[in-house]
């Protein structure tokens, strides 16, 4: 028997001026997301169980972009997305363009264990949800205040929110407007210049005492995105992976982590090159994302944790059966 586990994370790329009230309002959800996970492991719950379970409570808390809070599209509705892969036989199921599904990634591992497919998408993806009997809301359900007040300005400034965590009340409205938006021109997105980036996700990897490695991510994508738009979350070695070696779940730029397949190439340097779980992660975030912006959490089999990024700060937590726990945002 090994040692078990856990990492998860709610996005990478953060406002350097997110207000300190929500920095300890996004740590309290992560850690207590993570305990959840913390007591399933020692209740010997499997890793494709608790990433599952984890990445429920993410979604239903409207913190982070994904489930209940996701972003908006153009068309001022939602569209989620989520992949779960059991490293054991590397089983997987993924879902896209979801719009009254309560809890993505439980589809999505309905999709792995109940289904001869592993990818639904739309409406498709939709009929298999009712048939399989899982909880279905309204539209609006997912929808909160604060993000149609930031897809009006994202539609002001005809672009591609950021962090559109910060509230838009009280002194905070006068800071941010469609003018200071745009003011920005550095960023790109797939080689395209954009004004303002939204990366924020919710992931989680697990490895359980049996030394079963499993990954969950889940998204509401982009702010202001088409419709129809799939970034790299529900894609299996692109945002998520798991094998027999590691479970990666990754958050940051889609369009980047899907041309270099992030996930994946953790696990093939390992695999390929021999590297070690933190040597793989370091390999792949400074050689594999050329220009993009992106993090990720990985696990290995024999109860190695750990996160890299290269954007400001990531919402992300770890714990370890040795006792080690830790919830942070910035490097």
């Amino acid at each position: 028997m090994g040692k078990w586990a856990i990492a998860l994370h709610g996005g990478a790329g953060v406002d350097p001026n997110l207000p300190e009230q929500r920095q300890e309002e996004a740590k309290r959800v992560l850690s207590r997301c993570l305990q959840i996970g913390v007591d399933a492991l020692n209740l010997n719950k499997t890793a494709v169980e608790v990433v599952e379970l984890v990445v429920r409570e993410l979604e239903s808390d409207p913190m982070f972009n994904s489930g209940r809070g996701s972003a908006l599209t153009t068309r001022g509705t939602v569209e989620m997305e989520a992949s779960i892969m059991d490293g054991c036989g590397r089983r997987c199921g993924a879902v896209s363009g979801l719009t009254s599904v309560k809890n993505p990634v439980s589809l999505a591992r309905l999709v792995m264990d109940r289904s001869p497919h592993s990818y639904l998408a739309f409406d498709g993806a939709e009929e298999f949800a009712r048939e399989q009997g899982v909880e279905m809301v309204d539209n609006s359900y997912f929808i909160t205040e604060e993000n149609i007040g930031m897809l009006k300005l994202a539609k002001e400034a005809n672009s591609i929110l950021f962090d559109y965590r910060i509230p838009l009340t009280g002194a905070d409205t006068c800071s941010v407007s469609a003018g200071s938006i745009v003011a920005d021109n550095s960023l790109q997105m797939n080689g395209l210049p954009i004004s303002i980036y939204s990366p924020e996700t919710v992931g989680c990897v697990v490895v359980d005492s049996t030394g079963n490695c499993a990954a969950a991510t889940s998204t509401g994508g982009l702010m202001n995105k088409k419709s129809g738009r799939i970034g790299d979350s529900p894609l299996i070695g692109s945002g998520t992976y798991a094998c027999d070696l590691c479970a990666i779940s990754c958050t940051g730029e889609g369009e980047a982590i899907i041309r270099s397949t992030l996930a994946r190439d953790v696990a093939a340097v390992m695999e390929y090159k021999g590297l070690n779980l933190q040597d793989a992660v370091d390999f792949v975030v400074k050689v594999r994302l050329d220009q993009g912006q992106a993090g990720l959490i990985a696990v290995s089999r024999d109860g190695e944790v750990t996160c890299k990024f290269n954007s400001n700060g990531m919402f992300r937590g770890c714990a370890t059966q040795d006792g080690y726990m830790e919830v942070a945002i910035w490097e």
